[in-house]
């Protein structure tokens, strides 16, 4: 068994454990719930049959997202995941409006509801089933690295401070005469919407391209830069099409007197070498340098050393010096995306602080990274 077919099959089998005993909870709950006129069991009651339409739908994310790349979806559908775990988010932000509007009902109808020894008895077990499953769910996840599972993880630790309200209100109202139970309902589903952001807000930025961690870019900057004859390395580009699919692209730096062949065989060396250690399928663009042309490297210099003067945390590649009527040096600058600044007044900054001698023009592309 291959290890995607492995991860697969631990998805199914903790979201069918899932489903199981989230139907039980579900099932006992409403029916304590309606025998007591507890809203705030019945609230959890529901809870419980939303957890079941989120392990279904974890249940099918692992099936689409383990499919192999095709003509529609080059990539792989790994991506499938973020969009299951945004499903369960909304599901669960759907859910927790309708429990608070009947929680406010509740309020405003009035009434005292007291719990009975079947309430406190499915509510403690529930407590016990779902301590159980966080524990499996988040151990599972992070062997396995889902986050869908992560997600359903989180969701079954929250479900224990939901049902521990839940005790409480009825004891309020059981020891003290306190009509706690709407109160609870309201309480209870504004922390199902927390919840439900949660899950929602890493799926989103994971879809929305999400920066890989810093670790990976370094390892794979480091690796690039120990290369036979690599002077620099600059422009790299680390996408992650879901979980452990990695795609990259860099500028590798050579001395532009090596043969192209050596340089292609050097280049080639290290694309199968990053995806060997890091996994990643790295694609790298040639960007030969002139070192004897002295008076670019002079200029190119003199800019290196200005820059950390202007206190922006810029940096500058792919210098080149363009000859004719007025001599034009050529280079990029990199930004951090925390500068305020515009790509026009950063540019404008620089070449003002470059004060190059007159015949000098200077043309800066700003990128930002």
């Amino acid at each position: 068994m291959t290890e995607n077919q492995s991860r697969t099959r631990a998805g199914v089998i903790a979201g069918t454990v899932c489903i199981v005993f989230n139907i039980l909870l579900a099932a006992a709950k409403i029916a304590a719930g309606l025998a007591c006129g507890l809203i705030s069991v019945l609230v959890d009651g529901f809870n419980n049959v939303s957890d079941c339409g989120s392990s279904a739908v974890s249940l099918v994310s692992f099936r689409v997202s383990e499919k192999p790349a095709d003509k529609e979806h080059p990539y792989g559908h790994r991506r499938a995941e973020y969009v299951a775990a945004m499903i369960i988010g909304f599901m669960i932000l759907a859910l927790s409006v309708e429990l608070f509007r009947e929680s406010l009902e509740k309020i405003i109808s009035g009434g005292l509801s007291a719990g009975s020894a079947a309430a406190y008895a499915v509510a403690g077990a529930s407590i016990a089933v779902k301590a159980g499953l966080a524990v499996y769910l988040f151990y599972l996840s992070k062997k396995i690295n889902s986050q869908t599972l992560h997600a359903a993880a989180v969701d079954s630790a929250s479900d224990c401070a939901v049902t521990l309200a839940v005790i409480i209100g009825m004891l309020a109202a059981d020891l003290f005469s306190l009509p706690a139970d709407g109160y609870v309902g309201c309480a209870v589903a504004l922390f199902v919407a927390w919840q439900g952001v949660s899950v929602l807000k890493p799926a989103v930025s994971e879809l929305l391209g999400q920066a890989p961690e810093e670790s990976l870019v370094r390892g794979i900057r480091e690796y690039i830069l120990s290369g036979e004859n690599v002077l620099g390395v600059h422009d790299l580009r680390v996408i992650n099409y879901g979980r452990g699919v990695y795609y990259a692209t860099a500028h590798v730096e050579m001395d532009g007197e090596i043969p192209s062949l050596q340089a292609h065989a050097v280049l080639d060396g290290l694309e199968q070498g990053v995806h060997s250690k890091f996994g990643v399928n790295l694609t790298t663009h040639l960007d030969p340098l002139d070192l004897k042309d002295e008076e670019a490297l002079v200029l190119e210099e003199k800019i290196k050393n200005v820059l950390p003067s202007l206190g922006m945390g810029l940096e500058a590649h792919d210098f080149r010096l363009v000859r004719g009527v007025n001599c034009k040096l050529v280079f990029d600058v990199v930004a951090p995306y925390s500068l305020k600044l515009t790509d026009s007044e950063i540019s404008a900054e620089v070449r003002k602080a470059a004060d190059l001698p007159e015949g000098y023009a200077i043309s800066v592309t700003v990128e930002r990274g």
